[in-house]
């Protein structure tokens, strides 16, 4: 079975005015294949997630926004979960009561990105705020079994180029799921001294590894504290990543 692009990119050949034999040539499809899905049984209206779809949709090339996907991508990595096993596939990314500033940016992602409607689920110490939609997978490829940490967490390339592009969006959302900023304070010699510091933890070494990435993206100095800890405590680099990950209250 060929998978949902291929048939996107023989109709949108075809609707260049390209002839059936060349779309088929240009794609290494058979004649037949490429009738079937032109001329047999030609394209439905989409509707729903399917028409902003940018990896289905012939006519969405991009995200229309892509600073909010790349938030959206840290925000999944973080403290999101796609499940597929639904009729409908969800997705679902649980904020802490402590921060309802983030609900409201996390629902304002999800319509940016993909959602038409945005449902936000109170549950014990935080709200789930989800979203159904037959095309999430096509966007948040990293979803599979099982917790992320015990799977191989690997951008695909048209991600890293969104992401190469807004770094600091996926820095906002991996710092705003599983991260903070907070004040530092330290004992020199007699003297206290107070400064902020913002820190990163996650299991994931790969999601880790994202992380530092973008930081390195942005040139924005940081440490390993520990195996699954980074810290970024320079005042000049907590002041650069102040201008993108911003507060989550």
């Amino acid at each position: 079975m060929h998978p949902p692009e291929m048939r996107a990119r023989a109709r949108a050949l075809r609707a260049r005015g390209n002839d059936i034999r060349s779309v088929a040539r240009a794609l290494s499809l058979p004649y037949t294949t490429v009738w079937h899905w032109c001329v047999d049984r030609p394209e439905p209206l989409m509707t729903g997630t399917a028409a902003r779809c940018f990896r289905c949709s012939p006519d969405v090339d991009y995200p229309t926004d892509p600073a909010a996907y790349s938030y959206l991508l840290g925000l999944y990595l973080g403290d999101g979960h796609l499940v597929t096993t639904d009729r409908v596939p969800v997705l679902r990314i649980y904020c802490a009561d402590a921060w309802p500033h983030l609900v409201d940016l996390c629902d304002a992602a999800m319509k940016a990105v993909l959602a038409n409607k945005v449902q936000r689920i109170q549950k014990k110490g935080c709200v789930a705020v989800q979203s159904t939609g037959k095309h999430w997978p096509c966007l948040l490829s990293q979803h599979g079994p099982g917790k992320k940490h015990e799977r191989p967490i690997i951008l695909a390339d048209w991600q890293r180029k969104i992401v190469t592009s807004h770094p600091g969006g996926l820095l906002r959302g991996l710092f705003h799921s599983d991260g903070c900023r907070v004040t530092n304070r330290v004992t020199v010699r007699g003297r206290k001294y107070d400064y902020p510091r913002y820190m990163f933890v996650n299991e994931s070494a790969d999601i880790m590894g994202l992380c530092q990435w973008a930081l390195d993206l942005l040139g924005i100095a940081w440490r390993m504290n520990r195996r699954n800890s980074l810290s970024v405590a320079r005042r000049e680099a907590v002041l650069a990543l102040d201008r993108h990950v911003g507060p989550k209250s």
